[in-house]
């Protein structure tokens, strides 16, 4: 079994351009961590939060900005042997994880309409709450750079609007409560190499709502919304190998001048609202 000596060093040295320095480089830019911080961690079991659990713990080691870092795992109603592995993974990883029990998936097995947006909605609320009781001020998810750019065209095909994921939002609903995301830069396929390389084995779909599908169908799950635009973009980047940047780049770079209607979440504005003042 690979050290977690090794795992670090995978991070810092072989992988430094791909993992490190992006990870670093979200922080940085999108100015993630304030002196003083106490961030929760939160960890799914899957590649991505155990990576951004890594990272945080070595970032912690020397950082010059101060901050206080706790490792949560919310158990919503995980098969015994999930969670196992999930326990397993963090000691392998010498990663010190706080677990604490919702029962989220009884609540969403018994309903018929959404219960994936709802399963979401409700998990990000037990991590607010739990977090802020043990006196954080942030959570960190493992959202990548794919899960981005992804979700940007998700909401264009489907939504009928330009929206992105932020690196940084503050909780509407849990005061002085704030959500960061430093995988932000880091691509999917990079975790993905610095998985096998390692040889590690995380959590794919521990969903008991996906399970039952499966078993009462006897079928994989019907392609999800998001599957079909991860293909997409790759079909894409066989033609234009630049098509993810483009994608990301997009967001940042929005001439207002330039589109129909915009609007914040208290106004909205039509460009015939102006036109005739930019004669």
């Amino acid at each position: 079994m690979i050290t977690n000596k090794e795992i670090e060093h995978s991070i810092v040295k072989t992988y430094r351009k791909l993992l490190w320095s992006p990870f670093m480089k979200a922080i940085t830019r999108y100015d993630l961590i304030q002196e003083n911080d106490v961030i929760a961690v939160c960890i799914s079991g899957g590649k991505d939060s155990m990576l951004l659990a890594k990272c945080f713990q070595i970032l912690s080691r020397f950082s010059k900005v101060p901050f206080t870092v706790h490792f949560l795992v919310m158990d919503p109603g995980y098969h015994q042997e999930n969670l196992e592995k999930i326990k397993a993974n963090a000691k392998q990883m010498e990663i010190s994880i706080t677990i604490f029990n919702s029962q989220i998936f009884d609540v969403v097995s018994e309903l018929e309409k959404n219960p994936c947006y709802i399963c979401a909605r409700m998990r990000r609320g037990y991590l607010y709450r739990f977090a802020k009781e043990m006196g954080c001020n942030k959570i960190a998810l493992g959202h990548h750079f794919d899960d981005v750019i992804e979700t940007n065209l998700m909401n264009i095909f489907y939504s009928g609007e330009v929206r992105t994921m932020m690196p940084k939002l503050h909780s509407k609903n849990f005061e002085g409560m704030e959500l960061i995301r430093p995988l932000y830069l880091v691509k999917e396929r990079d975790i993905i190499r610095w998985r096998d390389h390692n040889e590690l084995r995380f959590l794919q779909c521990a969903c008991r709502f996906t399970e039952m599908i499966e078993k009462e169908n006897d079928q994989k799950v019907k392609t999800s919304k998001r599957d079909e635009i991860k293909k997409l973009i790759e079909e894409y980047r066989k033609v234009n190998p630049f098509i993810e940047q483009n994608i990301f780049r997009s967001m940042e770079n929005v001439n207002l001048d330039k589109v129909v209607a915009y609007y914040d979440d208290e106004h909205r504005v039509h460009f015939l609202d102006e036109y005739e003042d930019k004669k």
